[in-house]
């Protein structure tokens, strides 16, 4: 059961919360929309069925076929996981088993303790256990691993992989784009603007191509003399010049890059092309088509599933940058890991 998108539309009064904008999801994928706090609750609130599209339609079957995994979801605390899950198991009439469930979500061995007495990650662990009873056809889940550990993390992905094999439909709503990357096959961000796409997959083979360098070329660039240089960037009316080292990663969206610097962001007019070749002598890394990271702040390398990687930084956010596949193999090249 795919879910559809049609010129949706949404605005207050004379303020425009998102254009009208074209989507679908298939069967068996899982798609993110990156967008801002409001533009996520009002889709929400429409799905929900609490408020309406100012123009344009929403397409699905039937509403009953929803689950819904909210950021912030009571859950019955006095309860055990294993009375918890029967309970909804009994309400839903499931034909998905306890243990089944249970196992997947890794909470079989926790399924007598009370819900009150879990972790805030296995606390969300039961409530992917909860949507997963319902055995729906249409997923829409709300910024689903925030603040979950590595290990819960990795059960997210898990489960949306048995969630894509079992062809049921995903949207993720989230304001982290590097979310959005891990978990999801297509990205789009959505603001007052519009829908954009993000293209997540690789430069294409003519792209590859152009840019092919010789053994020699790549020696050059790596035994090249360190420069010291500054990189500005423009906050309000003032150029601030940051030293390479300062920096923990870049990001680059819809063509505007940002300097990522002790928790706080700050934009910069060069291109992540041209960051790349600047930074490349003081130890920065291009770890995805959209992202440069510092490799002297990384303190762990994720591997989410085969095609899913991510670094995790040593700064006070424990911030998490993706690893692309390709990007992958050149880092381990790096380090000489087999």
């Amino acid at each position: 059961m795919s879910l559809n998108f049609l010129q949706a539309e949404k605005h207050i009064h004379d303020t425009i919360v998102f254009p009208a904008f074209d989507l679908t999801i298939h069967t068996g994928e899982v798609a993110a929309i990156c967008s801002n706090v409001n533009v996520r609750e009002q889709l929400i609130d429409i799905l929900l069925g609490k408020k309406l599209l100012s123009n344009g339609e929403i397409q699905y079957v039937d509403s009953k076929k929803l689950a819904f995994f909210f950021l912030h979801e009571g859950l019955h605390e006095r309860l055990t996981v294993q009375e918890f899950l029967k309970f909804y198991h009994q309400l839903y009439q499931s034909t998905q088993t306890i243990e089944d469930v249970t196992r997947l979500v890794q909470l079989d061995a926790k399924k007598n303790k009370k819900i009150k007495d879990l972790t805030y990650s296995e606390k969300k662990r039961a409530q992917l256990a909860y949507i997963l009873i319902q055995n729906a056809q249409i997923y829409i889940m709300e910024e689903p691993d925030q603040n979950l550990d590595a290990e819960s993390k990795r059960i997210l992905i898990a489960v949306l992989n048995e969630l894509r094999k079992l062809q049921k439909t995903v949207l993720v709503l989230t304001s982290h784009l590097e979310t959005a990357v891990t978990v999801a096959d297509k990205i789009i961000r959505l603001d007052d603007k519009g829908m954009h796409e993000v293209q997540t997959e690789e430069e294409n083979q003519e792209e590859v191509q152009n840019e092919t360098i010789t053994q020699n070329e790549i020696e050059e660039k790596i035994v090249q003399p360190i420069r010291f240089e500054k990189i500005p960037t423009k906050v309000n009316d003032k150029i601030v010049l940051f030293d390479p080292p300062e920096i923990d990663y870049i990001e680059s969206t819809e063509g505007q890059t940002f300097l990522h610097i002790k928790g706080e962001n700050f934009p910069c007019t060069f291109t992540l092309n041209e960051l790349e070749e600047r930074l490349l002598p003081f130890g920065f890394f291009r770890c995805h088509r959209s992202y440069i990271v510092n490799l002297q702040k990384v303190r762990e390398v994720i591997t989410w599933t085969r095609n899913s990687y991510s670094l995790v930084l040593d700064d006070a956010l424990k911030s998490s940058v993706p690893l692309s596949k390709t990007k992958m193999a050149d880092l381990k090249g790096m380090l000489g890991l087999k």
